[in-house]
């Protein structure tokens, strides 16, 4: 009697090169992510070229069910976690980088509403402040489980040598809502999205509690988009910015309770609002895209003496080798941040998963960066084109050296963190001393 076949296997996704595991559940969402791969791919030189966000992609990752990818289903959306974001926008960037970095950045919006909700549950607002911040945070949800295209808007051009992000956007009370005005610098789909979700200074406040969140219609009264930027990489994601003047937003879709927003990050337990790593996976994803295309190239081309692939010879063999221990440690690093962000019980204090991140960030796109350049020296002059898949891989992957804050603060915020801890630890066994 013959022997009964083994079962199929389950074909190999893209995000299963960065996620070791995958739930059921995972893996489904992560098959609407790979069936969009290939008209990501497909666009992805003409976008660069263009400077363009292709606008067919907003309609495609809305009926794939994407927009809603990490809102809960009780919201109407997929019921992603950190894991299936991070795998998201590691696989389309394999495809189209700033598409995934668009992508991410609409995703940040959701955690305006998981997180005040989960503040809410936490006891941090009184059961006065209770019924609007619930009400703002499952407008944000459900807007974007609705299919429409967030995009969140904090960056300005105005800079603070003590923070990472300034906001001098200022919100004025008015009948029935707020008045905004300010500019901002830097947002991926303006121009693109549905709805801005903007962060705003209350008028007459300083500090972090007179931050507080909007919810700007595109199309609304007052709003404009700054001139298109042109880019060194990521030209396709429509992050130029926008300017907002005297703009009304009802007060149903405002967040303005004072300290909301400082109240909201003592629940994130890692990477700013709790998704920022996804940003470097990104990234990550791109730098793979690069080394596949750099591998087979040079293992398909020949030499025309020996018949050996290019790929054999000594120089080319020093190049590849560095590329891959540039690529493993950006997964290294990377996987490790998604363990620290989504392990339950939590595996190590909150701190220690700040820390790991400020390093962990810069040491990923660093890592990325790199192995774009090894790209470029292993397929010499005849893959040193600006649209070819290295030459677009390289000034990609430069945008990670500078994106959000250089690998420099990172370091140095974690040396202060950790000289200050031994300084305040000497000083306090002197004083147990005397």
């Amino acid at each position: 009697m013959p022997s009964a076949s083994p079962p199929p296997t389950a074909p190999r996704l893209t995000a299963e090169r960065l996620l070791d595991a995958m739930t059921p559940a995972e893996r489904a969402r992560a098959e609407r992510v790979e069936a969009v791969l290939p008209a990501l791919r497909a666009a992805a030189a003409r976008a660069d070229a263009e400077a363009a966000f292709p606008a067919g992609h907003v309609a495609l990752l809305r009926e794939a069910g994407l927009l809603g990818l990490v809102v809960p289903e009780e919201y109407g959306g997929l019921g992603g976690t950190l894991r299936d974001l991070a795998a998201a926008t590691y696989a389309m960037g394999t495809a189209c980088p700033s598409t995934a970095l668009a992508y991410f950045f609409h995703n940040t919006s959701a955690s305006r509403g998981l997180l005040p909700l989960e503040a809410v549950r936490a006891g941090l607002f009184t059961p006065e402040e209770t019924g609007d911040v619930t009400a703002f945070a499952e407008r944000v949800l459900t807007t974007m489980a609705s299919g429409r295209w967030l995009a969140n808007f904090a960056s300005e051009s105005a800079k603070s040598a003590g923070a990472n992000i300034s906001i001098a956007t200022t919100a004025e009370p008015a009948a029935g809502g707020w008045l905004l005005s300010g500019e901002k610098s830097f947002g991926c789909a303006t121009g693109v999205a549905d709805t801005y979700l903007v962060t705003a200074k209350l008028e007459g406040k300083e500090g972090p509690d007179a931050l507080a969140l909007f919810l700007v219609p595109r199309t609304a009264p007052g709003v404009a988009s700054r001139e298109p930027w042109n880019g060194l990489g990521m030209r396709a994601s429509a992050n130029h910015g926008i300017r907002l003047d005297g703009v009304l937003v009802p007060e149903d879709h405002a967040l303005t309770i004072p300290g909301a927003f400082t109240r909201m990050l003592q629940v994130s337990r890692g990477s700013f609002v709790g998704n920022q790593l996804a940003i470097a996976a990104v990234y990550t994803g791109a730098a793979q895209a690069v080394y596949d295309h750099t591998l087979e190239t040079l293992t398909r081309r020949t030499f025309a003496d020996t018949g050996r692939p290019i790929a054999s010879s000594p120089v080319h063999q020093v190049l590849i080798g560095d590329m891959t221990q540039r690529l493993q440690t950006a997964y290294l690093w990377l996987r490790r941040q998604l363990e620290l962000e989504t392990s339950e019980p939590p595996v190590r204090p909150k701190s220690e998963v700040f820390t790991h991140w400020r390093l962990g960030k810069g040491s990923v796109t660093e890592a990325c960066f790199e192995v774009a350049l090894g790209a470029l020296k292993a397929c010499g002059t005849s893959g040193a084109t600006m649209d070819g898949p290295v030459g677009r891989a390289l000034r990609d992957l430069a945008m990670g050296l500078v994106m959000t804050f250089p690998a420099e603060r990172g370091r140095l915020e974690v040396a202060g963190i950790a000289t200050e801890a031994r300084e305040n630890a000497l000083f306090a066994t002197v004083e147990a001393d005397r």
